[in-house]
């Protein structure tokens, strides 16, 4: 368990205010080894995933990390859970180069075997990945970090699982303080957040590590006939910017947000204390946490979020459709004209195109049948535009599950989860007044031409808390945006890169994905986007993350981290374009 022991920074701290930013690599190797020796010998090097591959590397690039051998590096570039236990990749490649250099380390993503990407003249650069890491397993560590930092002026990021879209975990040129191995998970069947009254009524919740992934929670859950609410890629942590930027699920339509799940954090603020943070304590920090983003207040050490105390059955239709233009306006039509009611009734999941899965926890199989009779019609009479039989444009499959971990194992966690790769994300969150009879129509056109512009990389997600009340909730609202709340999909399009492709093709594809999701944006002026799978040039970007939330979270921000020894690409606070943090956006 983490231990919350009080830390006193003392004079170690003094006189160090207004530090500027310096590089990790200038600083004594004695430096280090001092350092090193005040967070137990936890202290790492930052090494590129992919650096046994190459015979030549750059400057201040270390040596092979264990277990990261080429042969090992190869056979497992694609593998999403071997990546995670590793400070070095990322499972959104691009973080791991310097983009606007194009220096970085590399694999062909489609063929690591393919030796022309790392023979000679090939050089492995360190790319956006932190020369040095902590391995932080407990709150002194932390602390300790804070501390190098204030003195030194070494920046700091904050990398978990590696799942990051927009590259905050991911920064050149700082000391990242690394929490993936954290990791134990306890059950509790009555969880009263710590100084909270008598009064307050305990919940069934799981207290878990920094370092814990869905699939174990998920899993834990299952063996005691609990549901953890959670997202739908095995390995990514749930306690890292999931739960603090939002957190979406397949469930959430009827369960919530990640966010608005958690019930307690344990944190470490920049001024190196150990915090708990809940409804009764730090609750300005509490709301914060749930919403305003990570790695922005501190560094989140464990969360305890609330459970359903019991199996959640699901009823689930799965199916693929021949996009035809005309089949893809009229499915979405059928989409736009009965998500609102379908949102009423319990139904969440995710529209790909052509493919997709919904799934509900409350119908049983006859109503849900019923409730999705327009897609079953359809389906019925659809063509596949090449001279196909009535039926011939798609099909769809039934299935019904006696709890989640079975629907999350055999289908949401393995559909449209791709390898890693480089890829470029925009979104935003559509409400519910354009679902109105008047406005579907331009609600379709809209969506249309997100998929046209994304040459089919377009995905809609029944995944909003559209009929979750999180105010009735003993922990109150948490601090996402607004429009979640009255949001009926989250639309998003993610186009994918090559390997190779340079800072042109970057700068090209994420101008495309902000193009393919403007005529949505357009629709939703003053609207809302999901901070964890946005753009990464998001124009207007404390409106669309936080809205009316922001000028709070940035008052605690401020309180928390007067100095601003976090700070990250859009986060809450952040310092802007000209920091060392920001040097390899394009």
């Amino acid at each position: 368990m983490v231990q919350l022991g009080v830390y006193a920074l003392g004079l170690f701290l003094a006189n160090l205010r207004g530090a500027k930013a310096k590089d990790p690599l200038s600083l004594s190797q004695s430096d280090w080894d001092v350092f090193n020796a005040t967070v137990g010998g936890r202290l790492g090097r930052g090494v590129p995933f992919a650096r046994d591959c190459f015979n030549t590397a750059g400057p201040g690039v270390g040596p092979t990390a264990p277990g990261t051998e080429c042969g090992s590096v190869q056979s497992k570039y694609a593998d999403n859970a071997f990546r995670a236990q590793l400070y070095g990749p990322r499972e959104v490649t691009q973080w791991e180069i310097c983009q606007k250099t194009n220096k970085g380390c590399l694999l062909d993503s489609n063929n690591p075997g393919n030796t022309s990407a790392y023979s000679p003249p090939a050089v492995c650069y360190q790319g956006s990945v932190s020369p040095y890491y902590v391995d932080i397993r407990d709150s002194n560590q932390v602390a300790q970090s804070f501390a190098f930092s204030k003195r030194t002026g070494v920046p700091l990021s904050i990398k978990n699982t590696g799942h990051d879209f927009l590259g905050r975990s991911s920064a050149p040129g700082t000391l990242s303080l690394w929490t993936q191995n954290i990791k134990y998970i306890n059950y509790s069947a009555e969880f009263i957040p710590e100084g909270c009254k008598a009064n307050y009524k305990g919940v069934p919740a799981l207290t878990y590590g920094a370092g814990q992934d869905m699939d174990s929670l998920f899993l834990f859950a299952e063996q005691r006939n609990l549901t953890f609410i959670g997202g739908s890629w095995r390995t990514v942590g749930a306690a890292g910017g999931w739960a603090q930027g939002g957190g979406h699920s397949v469930l959430t339509n009827t369960y919530g947000l990640g966010a608005d799940r958690v019930v307690q954090f344990k944190v470490v603020t920049p001024d190196g204390h150990p915090r708990i943070a809940n409804a009764c304590q730090n609750s300005d920090l509490f709301w914060a946490l749930r919403g305003g983003g990570g790695g922005t207040f501190g560094v989140v050490l464990e969360v305890t979020s609330e459970v359903v105390p019991n199996v959640v059955p699901t009823v689930s239709f799965s199916w693929t459709l021949t996009p035809t233009p005309e089949n893809l306006k009229a499915f979405l039509t059928i989409l736009v004209e009965n998500a609102v009611r379908w949102s009423q009734e319990g139904w969440g999941g995710y529209v790909y195109t052509p493919a997709g899965i919904i799934a509900n926890p409350i119908l049983n199989a006859s109503q849900a049948a019923e409730s999705l009779k327009p897609i079953t019609d359809f389906f019925k009479t659809a063509t596949d535009g090449a001279g196909g039989a009535a039926g011939s444009g798609g099909q769809g499959q039934w299935a019904e599950y006696s709890s989640f971990y079975p629907l999350f194992t055999a289908i949401v966690s393995g559909s449209g989860i791709p390898n890693p790769k480089n890829r470029a994300i925009a979104s935003r969150l559509i409400p519910k007044s354009l679902f109105t009879t008047a406005e579907s129509s331009t609600l379709v056109d809209a969506a249309l031409q997100a998929i046209n512009r994304s040459d089919g990389a377009a995905s809609f997600y029944f995944a909003t808390p559209f009929s979750y009340d999180v105010k009735k909730t003993q922990q109150g609202e948490s601090s996402v945006t607004p429009a979640w709340r009255d949001a009926v999909w989250h639309a998003l399009v993610d186009i994918e890169w090559s390997w190779d492709g340079g800072a042109n093709q970057a700068k090209a594809t994420y101008e495309k994905a902000g193009y393919a999701m403007d005529p949505l944006r357009k629709l939703t002026p003053g609207g809302g986007a999901y901070q964890n799978e946005a753009d990464v040039y998001e124009p207007d970007v404390s409106q669309s993350f936080w809205g009316s939330n922001y000028s709070k979270l940035l008052a605690i921000k401020n309180k928390y981290d007067p100095d601003g020894l976090l700070d990250c690409w859009h986060c809450v606070g952040w310092k802007g374009k000209e920091t060392p943090i920001a040097s390899c956006y394009v």
